[in-house]
């Protein structure tokens, strides 16, 4: 096997890897709340680890680290200053004159977006769904369970901690916020299908050859068969 070629497709996931490493750490250096900073970048402390111990038998596609690591920016960033409190989008509001902090609505929308193709991708390669209809159903459903999940650990964090855990929850103010948390995260999931499809489609037939017999159609199949 040419190792230049190994060399080239470690290259970015280190660099997103060090990228995200470094925003880590300078989001724990005095965060505005260190029990919020702890609830936001857990699935960032949970997900690194897992990801390299898969790297070597069950590597991603470049766009799937890619999305990833945005998402962990997302992440530490807000949770350096708490998702109502963050600077841009403190900026967000006074420049659109919004009533409130969006930054949230950024998350949630990544938390849809990121998670989709990473969805579609294990989906692909592990299950017997192909390409179409029922694949972009399954994953947009799944996302949307995946916020309903995380609105559920929020609300059980807030229960449990009380006001200490009120910068966690961040519905400042806004009675349907968890209802639009849930809302942009299933638009991300649609989105991030229909606009990052095709370039998904096309690192997956490159990264797992037995990926391709399930773009081959199905009347083609039977007929080879």
């Amino acid at each position: 096997m040419d190792t230049s070629v190994i060399t080239r497709a470690d290259r970015l996931p280190l660099a997103l890897l060090g990228v995200v490493l470094v925003a880590l750490v300078w989001s724990g250096i005095g965060p505005y709340d260190r029990l919020t900073w702890l609830l936001e970048v857990l699935p960032v402390l949970v997900v690194v680890p897992l990801l390299l111990w898969t790297r070597a038998r069950f590597p991603l596609t470049p766009l799937a680290y890619v999305l990833i690591a945005v998402h962990a920016l997302i992440l530490v960033y807000g949770g350096r200053y708490t998702y109502a409190l963050t600077p841009f989008g403190d900026w967000l509001r006074d420049t659109f004159d919004f009533s409130r902090n969006h930054y949230d609505r950024i998350g949630h929308l990544m938390q849809g977006f990121g998670p989709a193709i990473v969805a579609r991708e294990l989906l692909l390669r592990t299950s017997p769904l192909r390409p179409g209809k029922w694949l972009f159903a399954i994953v947009s459903l799944s996302i949307l369970g995946v916020s309903a999940t995380y609105e559920f650990t929020e609300w059980w964090a807030a229960l449990a901690g009380g006001d200490a855990a009120g910068a966690f929850l961040g519905t400042q103010g806004d009675v349907w916020d968890t209802q639009w948390d849930m809302f942009l995260a299933g638009c991300g999931a649609i989105a991030a299908q229909l606009l990052l499809g095709r370039l998904h489609d096309a690192q997956l037939l490159q990264l797992d050859p037995y990926v391709r017999l399930k773009y081959v159609p199905v009347e083609s199949a039977r007929s080879a068969g």
